[in-house]
């Protein structure tokens, strides 16, 4: 029931939440897919609190999509902006530019590392992140048909924690809201 105020019966709206920010900084390194998904997935991630987005040229990212991803850009600085403003953040993550995985995971050494796996052997994430208390995390999310050997090799080497989201096969879109929701709540992102 809305509260009134003063004697002409006024009511006044329910308080909006303050502006937020995150307290875990998370960097995403997100193959590219087809644009509606990855759209969708840059959208979703900014909602979630990201603080840096680097698409990824991943091996089975399809090849005619790493070649309009520079046009794209414009219009995923846009999708950026309008889901920070959505959200209600005070900063909209950084949009960098599209890089090989293996450069990527090599120039994320800091905090906690998880690139999502589908593999049998990965270990299960709500493990991984379990004791976690990192301030900053880097997550690894594949193409449709993931990671390759030589990928997997790359982050490794880096540090990454390779991970799983369980039996079930996600689309990409679907593993980054999952994984960046685990995330929050391990890291205790209020």
């Amino acid at each position: 029931m809305a509260k009134k105020c003063g004697s002409a019966g006024s009511k006044v709206p329910p308080a909006i939440a303050p502006a937020v920010h995150s307290s875990v900084n998370v960097t995403l390194l997100l193959a590219v897919v087809k644009f509606d998904a990855f759209e969708w997935a840059l959208e979703k991630a900014t909602e979630l609190g990201v603080g840096a987005i680097v698409p990824l040229a991943a091996e089975r990212s399809e090849k005619a999509m790493l070649v309009a991803a520079a046009k794209r850009a414009e219009r995923w600085k846009k999708i950026l902006l309008e889901a920070s403003q959505q959200s209600r953040r005070l900063s909209m993550p950084v949009l960098d530019g599209l890089a090989k995985p293996e450069i990527a995971f090599d120039s994320h050494k800091e905090g906690l590392r998880v690139m999502l796996s589908e593999r049998a052997t990965a270990t299960p994430l709500r493990r991984v992140l379990q004791g976690q208390r990192a301030a900053s995390a880097v997550l690894a999310i594949g193409p449709e048909g993931g990671w390759t050997d030589d990928e997997f090799s790359a982050a490794s080497n880096a540090g990454f924690a390779e991970a799983s989201l369980g039996r079930r096969i996600l689309r990409t879109e679907t593993a980054v809201v999952t994984a960046l929701a685990s995330l929050n709540f391990a890291l205790g992102d209020d």
